[in-house]
C-alpha cells in the first residue's frame, strides 16, 4: 500500500488550505479530495458537510481560477456520494486511527480508483448538467457503502 500523505499532519495542512483558498490546484488530487473530507469529519463536527462541503469547494474553485458552471467545477452528485463513502470508509476505524492510515486504505480499496462513481452511475447520468447541479439517484446500482 501506497503512502499518499507522511502523516496527520501533512492532512492537516492541505485540509486548511481547502479552508482559507492556498492549497495549489495540482494538490487538488483524488486522494487529496478524499483527505480533506476525512479530515474535516473527524475535527470538524461543528460543520455539516453535506450543506457545507458544496459552498467550500465552490470558493475554492473559483479562488484557484477554476469556473462552477454546467460542465466544470462544482458537481453535487460526486459531492454528495463522496461525503457518503468517506463516512462510511470513516466508521471502520477506532477513532485513535490515524488519518494518513485511513487515507491509504480508502485509497487502497475501490474508492481509490477516481471512475469508482461509474459502478453505480451510467457516464451519461453521471455527467449531465442535471447531476452536477443536483442529486442524482444512481441509475446502474444502489449506492450502500456501509
Amino acid at each position: 500500500m501506497s503512502a499518499h500523505f507522511a502523516d496527520d499532519g501533512a492532512i492537516y495542512a492541505v485540509a486548511s488550505a481547502l479552508l482559507d483558498h492556498t492549497l495549489p490546484k495540482p494538490l487538488w488530487t483524488h486522494a487529496a479530495h478524499f483527505a480533506a473530507t476525512l479530515w474535516l469529519m473527524r475535527h470538524r463536527a461543528d460543520l455539516d458537510l453535506a450543506t457545507e462541503m458544496p459552498r467550500i469547494i465552490r470558493s475554492y474553485n473559483i479562488a484557484s481560477g477554476g469556473e462552477n458552471t454546467d460542465t466544470a467545477g462544482y458537481h453535487e452528485t460526486i459531492t454528495q456520494a463522496s461525503l457518503k463513502a468517506a463516512g462510511a470508509f470513516l466508521a471502520r476505524y477506532p477513532t485513535e486511527t490515524p488519518l494518513h492510515e485511513i487515507v491509504d486504505a480508502l485509497m487502497a480499496s475501490p474508492l481509490g480508483r477516481p471512475d469508482w462513481l461509474l459502478i453505480y452511475w451510467s457516464r451519461e447520468r453521471l455527467f449531465t448538467p442535471l447531476a452536477r447541479a443536483a442529486w442524482t439517484a444512481p441509475d446502474l446500482k444502489t449506492l450502500i457503502l456501509s
